[in-house]
């Protein structure tokens, strides 16, 4: 299988599978001399770990990182980062049906027809399991751009939104949805505990936030900022839908409407909006950078659907074993993997051009 790498010059490839011994990641590219153990690394897979609550996946993970390689008293040494995750509760059996019919909505139909040969044990390869090694990844992205900020949240389940106008910082951590709107929060618990009971699932749309990006990392062309944005987080699992800023509804704007105005300021233009998500030409202003991500439902469901057998043979199929019930909730700290992996890696693409000046934002060890 080809493509398990992401990133230029900050890069990591995962490897693993959901059922197999274990999965992890291997982190090249790190800048010597930056304080790293797997204390910094825990707390971002905490948050992304299943069975924390009754909403997601019961599949009980303890996701303890540990880091093989790339540290030397505590530093990382500018050498690759392996990073390893223990799998430990694995039910293979649960998945014994599916060796014999495709699941609608996975991959298992395009993964056999593009190499003749699957791993129907929870999809292997293409489980959202691999994501835990992401989110490992981004946690040694997050300390290579140690002054940017990044803040994910689910801003809709199954069509309902937050109230923009309730949104509390605070709260995202407080609730299992990573839900800034208290109100929202409790009527997601109704939602989503009907679609679970159901045997269903429900889609759901997740907002970022990165602020502190300098203005000047991107590209105008074939590195553009909002670009890479949009291919990393297009890149995970369930993901369908990406928009940088006003997205599609800029498509509804005029051009006055849309622009976002400046004003002289002491460090700089003030901008008087931010319609385009802290991306002007592929390069970042110095604005917060925005962006929203829909994650299609979960599509393994216990109501029972029309497929068919590798043989070419009519099916149905209920999928059994333990799954989110709306994949979105999980996806937050996803998401924000992504967006810092992205961030570091065009960090250093600036440096390596531009050079340090500028206020590039990217740690330099010692």
């Amino acid at each position: 299988m080809s493509f398990n790498t992401f990133g230029r010059v900050f890069r990591f490839t995962t490897w693993g599978e959901s059922h197999g011994p274990a999965i992890g990641a291997v982190v090249d590219g790190c800048p010597p001399g930056i304080a790293l153990s797997e204390t910094d690394i825990q707390p971002w897979l905490d948050r992304r770990r299943p069975g924390t609550s009754r909403f997601t996946t019961q599949r009980r993970e303890p996701d303890q990182v540990r880091i093989l390689s790339g540290t030397f008293e505590g530093r990382t040494t500018g050498t690759p980062i392996s990073l390893m995750i223990d799998n430990v509760d694995q039910r293979s059996k649960d998945y014994s049906d599916l060796a014999q019919a495709y699941r609608p909505g996975h991959a298992d139909y395009a993964y056999d027809a593009k190499y003749g040969f699957r791993d129907h044990r929870g999809g292997g390869r293409s489980s959202a399991r691999e994501t835990a090694s992401r989110v490992a990844a981004g946690a040694v992205a997050r300390l290579v751009i140690s002054g940017v900020r990044i803040r994910a949240w689910v801003e809709a389940i199954g069509g309902d939104a937050i109230d923009p106008a309730a949104f509390d910082d605070a709260q995202i951590d407080a609730t299992p949805f990573f839900c800034p709107d208290p109100a929202a929060a409790a009527r997601w618990e109704a939602l989503v505990d009907a679609a679970r009971k159901a045997g269903s699932s429900l889609g759901a749309v997740v907002a970022c936030e990165a602020i502190g990006v300098p203005a000047g990392w991107g590209a105008p062309l074939y590195a553009k900022l909002d670009a890479e944005l949009a291919a990393a987080c297009m890149g995970i699992n369930a993901v369908k839908g990406v928009e940088i800023g006003d997205g599609f509804a800029a498509a509804a704007n005029s051009g006055e409407g849309n622009a976002d105005a400046m004003r002289p300021g002491n460090d700089g233009p003030i901008f008087t909006t931010n319609h385009a998500g802290g991306i002007a030409g592929g390069i970042a202003t110095g604005q917060p950078i925005r962006l929203r991500v829909a994650f299609k439902p979960t599509s393994s469901i216990l109501t029972p659907v029309e497929t068919v057998s590798p043989t070419g043979d009519a099916a149905t199929i209920a999928t059994k074993g333990r799954h989110d019930p709306c994949v979105g909730i999980r996806g937050v700290p996803v998401v924000e993997a992504m967006v810092a992996l992205v961030l570091a890696d065009q960090a250093l693409l600036h440096r390596a051009q531009c050079g340090t000046g500028g206020g590039t934002g990217v740690a330099h060890g010692r």
